[in-house]
């Protein structure tokens, strides 16, 4: 048994622990739905304490105070979401209880676990019970009594993480969210999969195998819970260097205004925020008063709900550190050469390729499922050569991310609304480049509402959208927003959208088909317009789109 941890066996027991996360991440992911339900708290831990092993991996500690610093100095730059912060906190205080330490008895290590749990409780403005708080702060309560009983580092860690499972399995009864989900905090079962990894590398145990089955049991039900139950938005996560001395609190309670889930972590050259805020923007305007912004990362949690609910991956979270690596290998902004500048989001290598026809700059990559960051649109709105740049969102899901790159950047940002493709296409057609930013802006945003959009996808599970039961498998028509028809059989639908554009009167029919759909199908698609709207322009494009098999602009 091992009685003391220096600052060699500490590197392997974070390098232990990383692996271990890194391995049930997925299922950690199944069981997050608290404070919001995004999927993405195993992703989350797991990517944060792996750039502290990343750290480690480089160095030779001579004591477990160095090692226990270069961990929490790299945790606190690398930690990603609310679960992420909190875990950089608990370690950030094992660090500070183990300075100038060469080896940590038993004693000293259970004292430093409380350190931990201290820094996380200050830096959380609203603590909730049933969360990793409560995990960490009585498993470290156990390990303090564990340590008077018996001076081991060993056993105290053996206890700390047992009775963390006795307070894990309590937590669903704690939290009302939990509750509802029927699971276990996710950040909580995140933590104690940590520890358990560095007690087996105290022990030179193999690294334990991931039980699938009992994952799948214990998988939350995400369609229980609703986007709408989420009151703030985005998800944000920015680092600012400190460039005055000042404390931190008045920004707190700021923060604290405007948002929930408020986590900042500390050190003493900058501090690391993470909030769900609805204006993201403002978060980020007043962090400049403190210092100098270093990254930011904006997600929208509605929509990864939205997924979650449906079926789908949430959209997972950027790696900040590529982020940053990706900004300093770019120049910052693009010097204008012409005055207006266009960019749009999609995906689909076909639809891409018609508004590059029409003259936007650049693509977006992104749209339903697949909603760009706040971080994404600006840089690409930097890498426009033009001194007004219009963005077009083309889903309403990313107006608002794309809305906050307005002041972010030295160049004038449009955002024209448009919450579709056919809407974004519309738009830039009718794009005027000898008006005024304003006249331009009004035109596309009056055009963009003459046309109406159709899209075909399918139903990921059993739900209901609209008042209406819908049986997983069945194909699904939507028509501005809302649900047109279902059906097993999708020509049902293709001919429902027809004739619904012949009773319109339409003029124009454009039919992008999606990545899933064949040449054939397509063909197919094509004879039933022509048969039901004889008199209208109809055009049949690939537009490579994912999620949607036809998307039609109706006009």
């Amino acid at each position: 048994m091992k009685h003391t941890i220096d600052g060699i066996l500490f590197k392997q027991m974070v390098l232990h622990g990383a692996a271990a996360i890194a391995l049930q991440k997925q299922a950690i992911n199944d069981l997050n739905v608290f404070p919001v339900p995004d999927g993405d708290t195993g992703t989350n831990m797991s990517m944060t304490i792996n750039t502290a092993a990343e750290e480690l991996r480089k160095i030779t500690p001579d004591s477990v105070g160095q090692a226990s610093k270069v961990c929490a100095s790299a945790l606190l730059r690398g930690a990603r979401g609310n679960s992420g912060v909190i875990l950089s906190l608990l370690f950030r205080g094992i660090s500070k209880g183990l300075k100038n330490v060469e080896e940590a008895d038993g004693r000293q290590f259970a004292a430093a676990m409380q350190e931990g749990v201290a820094a996380a409780y200050s830096a959380v403005m609203k603590p909730a019970e049933g969360t990793v708080l409560t995990v960490s702060r009585l498993a470290s309560k156990r390990a303090v009594d564990a340590a008077g009983e018996q001076n081991d580092v060993e056993f105290v860690l053996a206890e700390a993480i047992k009775t963390g499972y006795e307070v894990l399995a309590q937590t669903t009864d704690m939290n009302p969210v939990l509750k509802k989900a029927n699971v276990v905090d996710a950040g909580g079962k995140g933590y104690l999969v940590i520890l358990e990894g560095m007690l087996a590398a105290m022990r030179g145990e193999e690294l334990p195998e991931v039980d699938e089955s009992r994952a799948a049991q214990e998988k939350a039900d995400f369609e229980v819970l609703s986007a709408d139950e989420i009151t703030f938005a985005f998800d944000t996560v920015f680092i600012v260097r400190k460039t005055v001395e000042k404390s931190l609190e008045p920004f707190r309670q700021y923060l604290n205004s405007i948002g929930d889930s408020l986590v900042i972590g500390e050190d003493d050259e900058a501090f690391k925020v993470h909030v769900h805020t609805n204006t993201p923007g403002d978060a980020l305007n007043e962090a400049q008063k403190y210092g100098t912004l270093e990254l930011a990362k904006i997600e929208n949690m509605r929509t990864q709900a939205d997924d979650l609910a449906a079926g789908r991956k949430a959209q997972s979270v950027d790696d900040l550190d590529a982020v940053e690596a990706e900004m300093e290998a770019e120049p910052a902004v693009a010097p204008p050469e012409k005055r207006y500048g266009f960019l749009s989001v999609c995906a689909g290598d076909g639809i891409a390729a018609v508004f590059k026809d029409l003259g936007v700059d650049g693509i977006i990559s992104g749209g339903q499922t697949m909603n760009p960051s706040t971080e994404s649109i600006l840089n690409e709105i930097n890498r426009t050569p033009a001194e007004v740049v219009f963005v077009l969102p083309n889903n309403k899901n990313i107006i608002m991310a794309a809305q906050q790159c307005v002041g972010l950047t030295e160049k004038q940002v449009i955002v024209v609304p448009t919450t579709t493709i056919p809407q974004g296409i519309t738009a830039m057609m009718n794009a005027d480049l000898d008006a005024e930013p304003e006249e331009i802006l009004n035109t596309m945003t009056e055009a963009s509402k003459n046309v109406a959009t159709a899209q075909i996808t399918y139903a990921a599970r059993n739900s209901d959208f609209d008042g209406f039961a819908i049986s997983e498998g069945d194909y699904l028509a939507l028509l501005g927003g809302k649900l047109f028809g279902t059906d097993k059989d999708i020509s049902v639908l293709l001919r429902k959208l027809a004739q619904e554009a012949a009773n319109m009167n339409a003029e124009f029919v454009t039919v992008f088909y999606g990545q899933d759909v064949s040449e054939e199908d397509a063909a197919a698609a094509e004879s039933i317009f022509t048969e039901i709207c004889p008199n209208v322009e109809l055009s049949i494009l690939p537009g490579g789109q994912p999620v949607y098999y036809y998307i039609v602009s109706i006009e």
